[in-house]
């Protein structure tokens, strides 16, 4: 066969294999996106400073009260938790989560979401994963979904810790709720997984902003920084009494309505209004860092 042939027969098999587009969700490169994620020292260091918060609130608590002295009562949430611990375990879970949420959590996930992309283009490597092909909206769709996983996982981490903690240095039993009620340790631990969800769906908004701000720059030190400098400067706003007005617009002004969970009946009208903020910023800066990334020209 002459070359021309050759050459003839190559194309025409190119032409007959099929050419469909490539699905915008990959199941293979969201998993090797979320194992490299979780084999990086830096990730596995914050998980283990979340995992540390827990251990020291207990032995603060232990050292403060003494093994089996009875706590207060307990107010409506956040810090209030901490006056049950030593009547109860299980209530280390609700106050570490209290303790983590406002600073903890979110810097972690900061770090991780200012680095998805930022991170990628300092180090060379984002125009490799780009000519794959992954797919720019398919690539921010991963690296955000795999910043959700870590919400997830750290928020898991903490409680489990929590709970490893409270067991150890604490007694265990049935848990009495904030209007009253007392239920069964069964159902408390259900409660306490039910808090972690909803710790975890708090930091959306985050996400996705620490990944907009991860489109702007090619510095993954510099989206970290700004998202964690973000983060405690809206903290700061949301404690200020002339900024009334504005604060229910804040993505942290409902983080701590999980404490509603621990009440029968479950209020949930600060949860509703909570999640329902985390989808606004999740749609108003998942929509900014797709316009961005999609347009941005890519040259490292």
């Amino acid at each position: 066969m002459s070359q021309a042939e050759m050459s003839q027969a190559e194309l025409s098999q190119a032409g007959s294999a099929p050419r469909g587009p490539r699905p915008l969700w990959s199941l293979g490169l969201l998993r090797s996106e979320i194992t490299m994620t979780f084999r990086r020292w830096r990730t596995l260091a914050l998980l283990a400073v979340l995992a540390g918060v827990p251990v020291l609130v207990g032995v603060a608590v232990r050292n403060e009260t003494g093994h089996g002295r009875s706590g207060g009562g307990g107010g409506g949430g956040g810090p209030a938790f901490i006056s049950q611990v030593t009547n109860n375990g299980v209530f280390l879970v609700f106050t570490s989560l209290a303790v983590t949420l406002p600073f903890f959590l979110p810097m972690a996930i900061g770090v991780i979401a200012g680095d998805s992309i930022a991170g990628e283009a300092h180090g060379g490597t984002l125009r490799y994963l780009l000519v794959a092909p992954a797919g720019r909206t398919r690539l921010l769709l991963v690296k955000y979904a795999t910043t959700l996983t870590f919400c997830l996982v750290g928020t898991l981490t903490v409680a489990l810790s929590a709970l490893a903690t409270g067991a150890l240095l604490f007694p265990l039993g049935e848990v009495t709720l904030l209007s009253g009620t007392s239920i069964s340790l069964a159902e408390g631990l259900l409660r306490a997984l039910a808090i972690a969800g909803a710790v975890a769906l708090s930091l959306v908004g985050v996400a996705a902003i620490g990944l907009f701000l991860s489109t702007l720059t090619t510095s993954g030190i510099a989206a970290m920084a700004t998202t964690v400098g973000l983060l405690i400067t809206v903290q700061i706003l949301d404690t200020l009494p002339q900024l009334e007005a504005v604060q229910p617009y804040l993505f942290p002004h409902y983080w701590l309505s999980f404490a509603d969970l621990l009440r029968d009946p479950v209020y949930w009208d600060q949860l509703a209004k909570n999640f329902g903020l985390q989808a606004v910023y999740a749609a108003v800066f998942g929509t900014a860092a797709w316009a961005r990334f999609t347009t941005r020209d890519i040259t490292a």
